[in-house]
């Protein structure tokens, strides 16, 4: 199994920036495909951005050219880069790492709105942005 750890949330002014960090532990091979995804209270669950082999990614339309997603694979760590933050970039930032049966590493790219496709879950970092 994989253990996701996230780390770097906080509370910024709108237009600061602020980077996440997800440790990976375990058998790490499941982090071919990983992504971010954000709740906030009251509303669902929406994907943020997904990294694959050979660094494809993909983003979210609403914080496309402001965030972005990367990977450190020797020290088995994800990170998002979130930049010009608006205060409607407040939730909860949670890390996921896959594929879940039926799903496959080669389309990660299109997973960016698929939270089903991601087997493991991190426990989440608060992102709080204020006007």
């Amino acid at each position: 199994q994989v253990q996701l750890v996230e780390s770097g949330g906080g509370s910024v002014q709108s237009g600061g920036s602020l980077r996440l960090s997800c440790a990976a532990s375990g058998y790490t091979y499941s982090t071919h495909c990983m992504a971010w995804f954000r709740q906030a209270p009251g509303k669902a669950r929406e994907g943020v951005a997904v990294i694959g082999s050979n660094s494809r990614t993909s983003y979210a339309e609403s914080v496309k050219g402001r965030f972005t997603i990367s990977q450190d694979r020797a020290k088995r760590t994800l990170y998002l880069q979130l930049n010009i933050l608006k205060p409607e970039d407040t939730a909860m930032y949670y890390c996921a790492a896959g594929v879940a049966d039926g799903y496959s590493h080669l389309y990660c790219a299109s997973y960016v709105e698929s939270a089903a496709a991601f087997r493991y879950w991190g426990q989440g970092t608060q992102v709080t942005v204020s006007s």
